[in-house]
């Protein structure tokens, strides 16, 4: 009976090991996958050209990412055809070889009217020229015509008649030291700077700018209220100090600010 029993967990035994299948040599692991492996890198790098080449030929062979319309916003005095005859974007060109940066460069020379422009492709068939144009802030008489300057003191555009509300600034320094020391454009950023620091209750009513040197300013104003402003120099506070006195002495036609510390007005 002894032996019988053996011979039942002899034969228990042998039949888990032969249910395990741990029976024979073990299969090496590094030779059954390394074949596979080598198919699957492949057919990735074969798939990655084939992508590759798709994307290539859909942004460049195909006729579905084509520049097919131009979109110009942001004008105010020019018109959207000045722009995009400049622009020549070229239609019918595939998008992505567009040179934006170009069409930009080329906007900005030959519309000085524009301080900036964003040129963007717009996906999948437009371009988008986003245009910021100058504002002046002073009138220059040219002849019979005057120039437009701007807050940077760029004078940008030539026109019949400067726009409403804007100052005339008068230049008188062909025999001021000045001049030679600081230059006309010098000057005239200088008065950009001094109208800029006006409170806007005196920008309203000032008429023109007169510089006859670096710090010899003179503002006149409505009703032929005159101001000597000196330099540039403490200009928010001149502007302060001004905007004070015309409400304290309305009916007075000569005001001094050149020393804000220490202003003075005259005149009824």
């Amino acid at each position: 009976m002894a032996g019988q029993a053996t011979a039942q967990r002899g034969g228990k035994g042998t039949d888990k090991s032969a249910k395990s299948g741990r029976s024979g040599p073990r299969p090496a692991r590094g030779r059954r996958f390394r074949l596979p492996r080598r198919r699957g890198l492949l057919v990735l790098g074969v798939a990655a050209v084939l992508l590759g080449a798709g994307v290539i030929w859909l942004l460049y062979g195909s006729t579905w990412l084509r520049v097919e319309h131009v979109k110009t916003t942001g004008t105010r005095v020019l018109t959207t055809d000045e722009v995009e005859t400049v622009a020549a974007v070229p239609i019918g060109s595939p998008l992505i070889s567009v040179d934006t940066d170009a069409i930009g460069e080329r906007l900005r020379q030959k519309l000085p009217r524009i301080d900036s422009v964003d040129v963007v492709r717009s996906w999948p068939h437009g371009i988008g020229l986003k245009v910021t144009e100058r504002k002046p802030v002073l009138a220059m008489k040219n002849g019979a015509k005057f120039d437009e300057v701007d807050a940077k003191g760029v004078r940008f555009a030539t026109v019949a008649q400067p726009v409403k509300g804007i100052p005339q600034l008068e230049l008188t320094v062909s025999q001021s030291p000045s001049l030679r020391r600081f230059g006309a454009d010098r000057l005239v950023l200088e008065a950009v700077r001094i109208t800029g620091e006006l409170p806007s209750a005196v920008a309203k009513e000032t008429r023109s700018v007169k510089i006859s040197s670096y710090d010899s300013v003179t503002l006149e104003l409505t009703g032929g209220r005159t101001v000597r402003w000196g330099s540039d120099e403490e200009g928010e506070l001149k502007g302060r100090t001004l905007g004070a006195l015309m409400k304290a002495r309305p009916k007075s036609v000569r005001f001094d600010v050149s020393a804000p510390t220490a202003p003075a007005v005259s005149g009824s």
